[in-house]
């Protein structure tokens, strides 16, 4: 297999996911590409990960919650975490991952993602669930990204995945084209818990590309918890600033 690797990497040689450099090893990103990725770190507040602006006054060993945080009475998410902001420079990564077919790259970002819920497997969840997408969306896109994400994902962190239970039940308008409220609206009624009796006192990681105003990740969350489930943490591979 040794010797069939580098014959192929001969002919087609590993290139940086971003930029397309030729790369010594597969499906990685470039010393560039990584440098311009704003991976995020600590600090950040303990229960939603929004890096925080100002780190000066925040001392160390302390679970820091940012103002809406402390505001919120009765969270839907033990903890949500992102790898990276979504931005200018990580855009690229991400929509040719989800629109352009590269889904060579889910293995690396997998790994990305799995490092950035470093905080969330020693909570020892019980199964990982991708966001769904409609069926009828499937067929026009030929795969769900997240879906793919987590196949790597549970290998990697040894918890099972889960395909079935949480579904898409209506076809709605993309994201992407609403805002604010009328994003809430567009979601309200859009998932389902098909079999409640996986859901029922687990700890679940959802697992979604991208989180914008945290719509779609929270309307999942409202079904999951209804079905039962114990806790949800909430996993993306980047986030936007706001």
């Amino acid at each position: 297999m040794g010797v069939f690797r580098n014959f192929i990497n001969m002919i087609l040689p590993p290139r940086c996911l971003k930029c397309g450099k030729v790369l010594a090893v597969q499906n990685g990103l470039c010393a560039d590409c990584f440098k311009q990725i704003s991976f995020i770190s600590d600090p950040l507040c303990y229960r939603c990960g929004r890096p925080f602006a100002d780190e000066m006054h925040l001392k160390s060993g302390i679970k820091h919650l940012c103002g809406a945080c402390v505001k919120e009475k009765r969270p839907l998410f033990a903890m949500r975490r992102s790898a990276f902001l979504y931005d200018e420079e990580s855009k690229k990564l991400i929509l040719d991952f989800k629109f352009k077919d590269k889904t060579f790259a889910a293995e690396t970002l997998a790994n990305i993602l799995y490092g950035a819920g470093r905080d969330i497997w020693p909570e020892n969840p019980d199964v990982i669930i991708p966001v769904p997408v409609h069926w009828l969306r499937l067929l026009k896109r030929r795969y769900n990204q997240s879906a793919i994400l987590v196949k790597y994902l549970s290998l990697r962190a040894a918890i099972p995945a889960d395909y079935s239970s949480l579904i898409r039940r209506q076809n709605t308008i993309p994201q992407v084209q609403l805002t604010g409220a009328a994003r809430r609206k567009n979601l309200q009624h859009a998932f389902a818990v098909k079999y409640p009796q996986k859901i029922r006192g687990k700890k679940i990681v959802l697992v979604d590309d991208v989180e914008t105003t945290g719509s779609t990740l929270k309307e999942c969350a409202k079904v999951l918890k209804k079905a039962g489930a114990a806790k949800i943490y909430a996993l993306t591979l980047a986030r936007t600033e706001n």
